[in-house]
């Protein structure tokens, strides 16, 4: 069996949002609706497999050299939603991400200063021709950062097998732009009211303005993606994590610091539990 079929590429949450067709203009909208037509859609897992693909060669391809025609779809009240993947700008994205968070000598051994002098100079000429160009996913490894929780209710928690007949445990949240921005907008209320400014907030301003980007009848997904195969399937169904948030932002706003306390150390420990698995053998 080949890598491709394979190989599958653990711990990372994805954050997605889904557009209704009529936010694409023409001929992509026409494209994305041939392509939701289609009886076989790829799955998350094979993106990643495809990713993963590319830094096989040596030296390495950190950044996909044509930019991808796939997208994963959702139907929304009967309406056709896509979220495109767009690998091209999330491979960027991503190797500016690893130059900041990598030692010299560890991304040098990784990625040949070469690639990356070449990929940066691809990218600066690739934004020159699209300088309003954003991702419909953004990705964190190793963790959901607290941030994402704020957009979402715990009632709309979804645990369990993905596909009919699949073994694939999924855990997901989706909920309407409309809520997501609301919650977003609420949150940074009561983080300000009651808290000195920092990374929490600096995140959830940020995760707010990129979803300002898109059309106001889109869906927005945080799926735990590969985190599913690194957290014991017993932890995962007690994993309440959004709830917890709402709980923490209530007792705030009630001006209960003893319980928002609370809140947010389940949230803290359970996630630092996570993150720690990257240094275990």
């Amino acid at each position: 069996m080949g890598l491709a079929s394979s190989v599958t590429v653990p711990y990372a949450a994805y954050l997605r949002v889904y557009e209704p067709l009529g936010a694409f203009p023409e001929p992509e909208r026409s494209h994305w609706a041939r392509y939701a037509r289609r009886t076989a859609l790829p799955s998350a897992q094979d993106e990643l497999r495809r990713s993963l693909a590319d830094l096989l060669p040596t030296p390495p391809v950190p950044v996909p050299v044509h930019e991808s025609g796939d997208a994963f779809v959702a139907v929304v009240d009967g309406v056709v939603c896509v979220c495109p993947w767009r690998t091209r700008l999330r491979g960027w994205l991503a190797l500016e991400d690893l130059a900041a968070r990598l030692p010299a000598p560890v991304l040098d051994a990784a990625l040949p200063p070469v690639v990356r002098r070449q990929a940066q100079a691809d990218y600066e000429r690739w934004q020159e021709r699209n300088p309003d160009a954003r991702p419909w996913i953004r990705t964190a490894t190793w963790q959901v950062p607290l941030r994402w929780f704020v957009l979402f209710s715990g009632e709309e928690r979804e645990y369990g097998k993905g596909e009919p007949g699949g073994e694939e445990v999924v855990l997901r949240y989706r909920t309407p732009m409309v809520q997501a921005r609301r919650r977003v907008a609420r949150g940074l209320r009561t983080l300000r009211d009651t808290i000195e400014e920092g990374p929490l907030i600096d995140g959830l301003v940020d995760v707010g303005r990129w979803l300002e980007e898109f059309h106001p009848r889109s869906l927005v997904e945080l799926d735990y993606g590969g985190l599913v195969h690194m957290v014991p399937e017993a932890h995962l169904a007690e994993d309440r994590s959004a709830a917890d948030t709402e709980e923490g932002l209530a007792a705030l706003r009630a001006g209960d610091g003893a319980r928002a306390g609370e809140a947010y150390e389940r949230l803290t420990e359970r996630w630092r539990a996570v993150r720690d698995r990257q240094f275990a053998n």
